[in-house]
Formats: structure tokens, sequence, C-alpha cells
């Protein structure tokens, strides 16, 4: 019989949620860090608005794709298989960047290869052991690995906007990937491990209550059978707005502040109070994930977010500024892991990594057609309207869908029952 996870001693689940959340800040980060790169970058290499943004579109775009093959190789081959191969991935293609000087090497180098290493290194990479790791706090484990993802946004895009402004983007961006094989190696190495126990995080009086009921049947549906079911596209839309609105102000959130009378420093710390405020909403959202219905709280994450956007593109000081983001950051985080706690819960925990990686391509596209949109759209209409506008009402229609979602509770297991 299973023994339960006993009261007072320190799981180790919690010590690769720790180690996920860093790796998720320098990968998220430097992902959604591309704003203070945007016009150094494009004054250094002679490139347009609308060229740099069609090479960070295609990064956006690469960087969900190679998500499906990042969840694919987890399960075949391990999380510590994957994260090493895109720790390797990153340090070449960063170096491989700054020796960069045309167009072409540019999009290879900073558009392609580096978005497949932190793809590789990204939260699709460390769910799957998060999910096999936790079942009682899943939804609570799930969240802090977003905050990662929002400290990323939060201390990312302040220390690389200084230190591209004291030191130039190349010997910043060498200076990430240092940082980033120094930590990452360690860690993949000593402290990730697929071998979850059996009773996970279960306490003596959950595991009493499991063992009297009749055991779950096991899931019998493929990666095929759950694309037809309504659940997952539900949650691929909402992914969409998400991506669309998230990867959009962090290519151009800094860009777009610029452009109407703030300093670089202020944008860059406009932007940063976004996720450093996230980080103490994922706190709370943590913890009503596992208690509240998780599409309610999915569709207010959504909601709020849209209207952040609107009121983004119409400030004019810098407490306007920092209300908008500190407003906006309470519920800027939760989307992603709500959205892969909705997959587990609805599909069991055998294909999260791989519907995790697939449902996020939408996530990407939604990135890639924004990033594309912000520089096209502000050079022919001379506007930020175009952009953030579209994010605000697709993050309203995402609010929508996400109320539409199952309740928990609502678990498919065969192809016929499909939603």
């Amino acid at each position: 019989m299973r023994q339960p996870f006993p009261a007072g001693k320190w799981y180790f689940g919690w010590n690769i949620v720790a180690a996920a959340a860093l790796l998720t800040l320098m990968t998220v980060g430097m992902r959604l860090g591309i704003g203070p790169f945007f016009l150094p970058v494009a004054h250094d290499l002679g490139f347009s608005r609308s060229l740099l943004a069609t090479i960070v579109a295609v990064g956006m775009l690469c960087y969900g794709l190679a998500m499906p093959l990042a969840g694919y190789l987890v399960a075949r081959r391990g999380t510590r298989f994957v994260l090493l191969i895109g720790t390797a991935l990153v340090v070449v293609a960063v170096l491989w960047t700054v020796a960069a000087r045309d167009a072409l090497s540019f999009l290879l180098s900073f558009g392609v290869l580096l978005s497949v290493g932190l793809a590789f290194t990204s939260p699709v990479a460390l769910t799957p052991v998060i999910s096999h790791w936790f079942t009682r706090q899943r939804g609570m484990a799930l969240f802090f690995l977003s905050t990662g993802s929002m400290a990323g946004m939060a201390v990312m895009t302040p220390v690389l906007a200084s230190a591209i402004e004291h030191f130039g983007w190349r010997p910043t961006l060498v200076g990430f990937a240092a940082v980033f094989a120094v930590f990452a190696l360690p860690v993949t190495l000593l402290v990730m491990r697929d071998e979850a126990p059996a009773h996970t995080d279960l306490r003596a009086d959950e595991l009493a209550a499991q063992a009297a009921k009749p055991a779950p049947a096991a899931s019998t549906m493929t990666v095929r059978d759950v694309m037809r079911t309504r659940p997952f596209w539900q949650v691929v839309l909402g992914l969409f707005a998400c991506g669309f609105s998230m990867n959009l102000l962090g290519t151009h959130g800094v860009p777009m502040l610029m452009d109407h009378g703030f300093d670089a420093h202020s944008s860059a710390w406009g932007i940063g109070t976004i996720g450093f405020v996230a980080i103490f909403g994922t706190l709370v959202l943590g913890r009503m994930a596992d208690r509240l219905p998780r599409r309610n709280i999915l569709a207010v994450i959504y909601a709020i977010r849209g209207l952040g956007f609107f009121a983004l593109v119409v400030v004019g000081t810098h407490f306007e500024l920092y209300l908008a983001a500190t407003i906006g950051g309470l519920v800027w985080a939760g989307s992603i892991a709500l959205s892969s706690a909705i997959l587990a819960d609805v599909y069991g925990v055998r294909l999260v990594g791989v519907l995790y990686g697939l449902a996020y391509v939408g996530h990407q596209v939604g990135g890639m057609l924004s990033s594309w949109l912000g520089g096209w759209g502000y050079e022919y209409f001379g506007t930020h309207w175009v952009a953030f506008g579209s994010a605000g009402v697709l993050l309203l229609l995402a609010a929508g869908i996400a109320l539409r979602l199952p309740p928990r509770g609502f678990t498919i297991l065969q192809p016929r029952l499909q939603a």
C-alpha cells in the first residue's frame, strides 16, 4: 500500500519547482525582454522596425513550433536531456548572434536557433515533471512556475535595459548566456528528477479517501483523439490571445512608451512593474486555483488584462503608467499555469507535456502575429492602437471562451466522450 507523504517533512518537489521557476525567469525573461534590444539592434544593424519585427515574429513562431518537440522529447528521453540540449543551443545561438552583421544571419541565429534553445528550456519542458510530482497542490506548483515567468519580465526587462545602456546589446547578450549556462547545468544535473514518489504530495487523509474510492479508469486517448475535442481548442484559442498580448508587450511595450514621450528607463520600469506585481498576484492566484473554479479565474485574468492594454496606450504621466502597470500586473500571470492545469484535469497527466506543447503553438502564433503587427502597424498607420487595441479585443473574447471551458471534475478518458 502506498504511504502518504509525512507531515512536517520538506517535499523535494518544491526544490524542482524553485529551480524550474528560476530557469523560467531567465528563459521567458529573455523571450519577453526583447523590447530593450529592439531599438539598439535596429540602429546598430541598420534594420527597419518592420524588418526587425518580422525577424522577431519568425522567432516567436519557431519558439512555439519547437515546444511540441520539446514536450515529445521530455516524454521519450526525460527532462534532463531536453534541458541540456536547450542550454547548449542557447549558448551557440548567442555566440552566433553577436557575430551577425546581416539580416539573414541575425534571423537564423537570434530568430531561429535562440528561439529553439529557449523553447527547450521553457515551461513546456518543466510542466510535465511538476505535474508528476504534485497532485494535491498541482495548481499552486504550476502557478509558482508562472511566478518565474512574471519575475522574468520584472527583473530581466530593466536589467537588460540597464546593461544595454552601459555595455551595449552584444555584451549584454553574452552575459546572459554565461549566467544562464552556469545556473542551468548544475540545476539540470542535480535537481531535476522525473521519477516522482508514487504518493506524490498526498496527505494521509487524502490518500485514505483516495483508497476508499474505486480506482479511476486510465485514459485511453491519443493526441489525435484530444485534438478532436472542444476543450483542447478552447484552451488553444485562449493561449493565442495570451501569446498575442504578452509578446506584443515584451517586444513593443518599451518602444511604444518611448514613442509616447517616456524615457527608456521609465519605459523599462513601467513594463517591469507589471511583472514585479504579477509575482505577488501569482501567489494569491495560485492558492485560489486549487479552491475555486479554474475557468472563472482564467476568465477574470483575460478580461482585466484586456482592459489594461487599452489603458497602456492612453497613459500620459508616470503615475498613470505605474498605476496601470500595477493593476494589470495583479492578473498578468496565471493564464498559462491555469491552461496547463485544465489540460491535466480534463485529459490526465500522461499526455500533458505533449498537449501543453501543442497548445502553446497557438500562444506563439499569436506572439508571431503581434510582433509583426506592432512594427508594421506603427510604420504604416503611425499609431500603436492597431496592435494594442487588437490585443485588448482578443483578450476580452478569450475571457468569454474561458467561461465555456469544462468545470473541474470533468474528465475525458475515452475518444467517444467528446465535449
